[in-house]
């Protein structure tokens, strides 16, 4: 009876458990500290534009012009012919004692407002007046843009290395993608090593084909011809065979079609220009 007495009163004593009541957010009250004021999402608006005005420019630029006529030469004897005759997409491009000078203009092509036909040769004359050589040009691009089509470098990286490039100058090498076609057919136990059956090489395939028979002499003028015909792009120096590339899935038409005067950081100069179908 004790025992009952004393468990009745321990819970006579004991404090009674209190419910704390939590508020319900309305909607209003949800979103007020993170909402944005009318001007907050004017300014937010204007930061999205600004972010995508190269996007928005490349869909409403529309196709460059390609006024001048193939076969095409220059010899820079006339100072209005980089206005008239190119487009220029930056840096302070303009002819100086009848040769075209590109004073280091940070991978912004003057475009020759010309389309290029398929199987074509184009020749010019060019030196560097810097220690790095960095000679570069731009073939079958789209006319606007930097690395749209191959690009073509004679003593790039400091004068380490020459390059033909396709759609990314700094694309993994010829022999890497070699490599990984090699791996993939003894894998799958495939007859052969081939880029595309292999699917290794598509359309969009970022490259480039890597050597260096010699570095830029600065200050020497250089005679270069490019030459393409089916899928194969020849290019000599002086009259000697510099590099090729067969390129399986070649870029041509509409968007590959043009040919730019290009540089990084290097002092060149360009004379006596021929473009010729083959």
């Amino acid at each position: 009876m004790a025992q009952q007495a004393h468990r009745k009163k321990a819970s006579q004593g004991a404090p009674e458990q209190q419910v704390t009541e939590v508020p319900v957010e309305t909607p209003a009250e949800r979103s007020g500290p993170g909402r944005l004021s009318p001007r907050g999402r004017l300014v937010l608006a204007g930061v999205v534009v600004l972010l995508n005005l190269p996007v928005l420019h490349m869909l409403v630029r529309g196709t460059p012009e390609a006024g001048v006529p193939v076969p095409y030469a220059d010899d820079f004897s006339d100072p209005t012919t980089v206005q008239q005759r190119y487009f220029n997409t930056g840096g302070l491009w303009r002819v100086e004692r009848g040769e075209l000078h590109s004073p280091g203009v940070r991978n912004n092509p003057l475009w020759l407002k010309a389309s290029l036909p398929a199987d074509v040769a184009i020749e010019f004359d060019v030196r560097s007046e810097s220690p790095e050589g960095d000679i570069k040009v731009e073939v079958f691009g789209d006319g606007r843009n930097h690395a749209s089509g191959y690009v073509l470098i004679h003593g790039g990286w400091n004068n380490s290395l020459s390059i033909i490039a396709r759609l990314d100058e700094h694309g993994r090498s010829l022999k890497a993608l070699e490599a990984d076609a090699l791996r993939i057919a003894r894998a799958q136990a495939l007859p052969r090593a081939d880029l595309l059956n292999t699917g290794v090489f598509t359309e969009r395939t970022h490259m480039r084909v890597e050597a260096n028979p010699f570095p830029v002499q600065q200050s020497r003028t250089y005679h270069w011809r490019i030459e393409r015909r089916g899928g194969r792009i020849a290019w000599s120096i002086d009259g000697q065979p510099f590099m090729s590339f067969d390129d399986p899935l070649p870029l041509r038409g509409a968007g590959h079609d043009r040919f730019g005067f290009s540089s990084w950081n290097a002092e060149l100069y360009f004379d006596n220009l021929k473009v010729t179908p083959l």
